[in-house]
């Protein structure tokens, strides 16, 4: 018998499930791991790894082509352009459908079963600004799992998805999960009776943990690099400032890759040639030659970890230069993503609004999703929802529970 697996297929993490006497069983996409990065590493000759060992690949220094934030590209122009990735010409769509169809081809090893059909998760809005981007990210995906091999497809939000499996809700409570993901965070006003999920309204905004990461990396990174300097005219006296986009794409996960080209590393050279201050320039020369954009990436992302565990850290960059670094602080953090707050309060003021129901009316806040342990997070819910009570124990794996469960016949 052909079976429906539930998909979460993340920015950052993806996990997979099904349904099993009535309860969700994860599958071991890695050895001792229900979740698995949602990372790839094509070598020169093409063979591909992903999650861990594509995380190990980078970190050893291997020769060859890291992505990550896949999730990120889809419904944009970019998912479909080809350029050289593992010895051939592909484009980013031929690259999710080969993470999703080893996910598959691991499931099927580990069950014994063929799995053709899939219940996967999508967040309430991948693009909350362009309704056509939206509708194409979602045709987007579909046609990454037909390539994948997967036959039966069908969509479940997954801040939905995250409410059938909650848990420590009381009878005819209403709750609110926040599910704030890799690149989206999603809003669901449900209540839970008998089993059964009641959505009131659902809501989500283009925000999420990589976002943090590129609000800190400019801040904190970017001017070690020369963000922010200026350079001198060429032909005239006078200073110039610094262009910005190049900082931007090295601070967002989903373009670094791409940053690795000779035209840009012309670009950067010519930069450090006319530069005021020209030794920080020679570091992102050293960033674009030795290819350590995602170095840098992962050097922002662990000391936004322990900053917002209350500990004082640092963006540790010896990589690129020897006793390189620049400190985090908790107040850092709080300053760099304060803007963040405004917005994570709109939306589920916004939420409210779609469900015609007071903030005294949501008993409990269910949060999903890593990012959804950041303090900025908890502190627009506890603004916004003063009375609410927090539920953060399936923080990691309610989504892909709820799609588990869902994907059981009946579900």
């Amino acid at each position: 018998m052909d079976l429906t697996v539930g998909i979460d297929f993340g920015t950052s993490n993806s996990a997979l499930g099904l349904a099993v006497n009535g309860k969700p069983w994860l599958v071991e996409l890695e050895p001792g791991e229900k979740t698995l990065p949602t990372a790839v590493f094509f070598d020169p000759k093409g063979a591909m790894r992903l999650g861990s060992a594509a995380n190990r690949a980078l970190i050893d220094g291997e020769e060859g082509r890291y992505m990550r934030a896949l999730k990120s590209v889809l419904g944009t122009p970019l998912l479909r352009e080809t350029r050289p990735i593992g010895g051939k010409r592909q484009s980013l769509l031929d690259v999710i459908a080969q993470f999703l169809a080893t996910l598959k081809a691991r499931t099927e090893e580990q069950i014994r079963q063929p799995v053709t059909g899939v219940v996967s998760g999508r967040p309430v809005h991948f693009h909350s600004k362009d309704a056509g981007m939206d509708a194409q990210a979602e045709r987007d995906l579909r046609e990454a799992y037909e390539m994948a091999g997967f036959s039966r497809i069908r969509f479940l939000a997954e801040p939905e998805a995250a409410a059938l499996a909650a848990k420590d809700l009381k009878p005819d409570e209403i709750g609110l999960v926040v599910d704030i993901g890799g690149g989206t965070s999603d809003f669901t006003l449900f209540r839970k009776m008998g089993g059964k999920v009641e959505v009131l309204a659902s809501h989500g905004i283009r925000l999420g943990g990589t976002h943090f990461d590129r609000a800190l990396s400019l801040a904190h990174a970017m001017p070690l690099f020369g963000a922010g300097t200026q350079l001198r005219r060429t032909l005239a006296d006078g200073l110039l400032p610094m262009p910005t986009a190049l900082f931007n794409d090295l601070a967002t996960w989903q373009k670094i890759p791409f940053l690795y080209t000779r035209e840009t590393l012309a670009k950067v050279r010519d930069l450090h040639a006319h530069a005021v201050e020209r030794e920080k320039l020679a570091r992102l020369v050293e960033v674009i030659e030795a290819e350590l954009g995602h170095d840098v990436a992962f050097a922002v992302e662990a000391a936004k970890i322990g900053a917002n565990g209350g500990a004082a850290s640092e963006i540790e960059l010896s990589l690129v230069e020897k006793g390189l670094s620049a400190a985090l602080t908790p107040e850092d953090l709080a300053v760099a993503l304060a803007g963040y707050q405004a917005e994570l309060r709109d939306a589920i003021k916004a939420t409210l609004e779609l469900a015609g129901l007071a903030d005294a009316s949501v008993g409990a806040v269910v949060y999903v999703g890593g990012s959804s342990l950041m303090h900025v997070v908890d502190a627009a819910c506890s603004a916004e929802l003063p009375q609410a009570r927090a539920i953060r124990e399936e923080a990691f794996t309610a989504v892909v529970d709820g799609l588990a469960l869902a994907s059981s016949d009946g579900a």
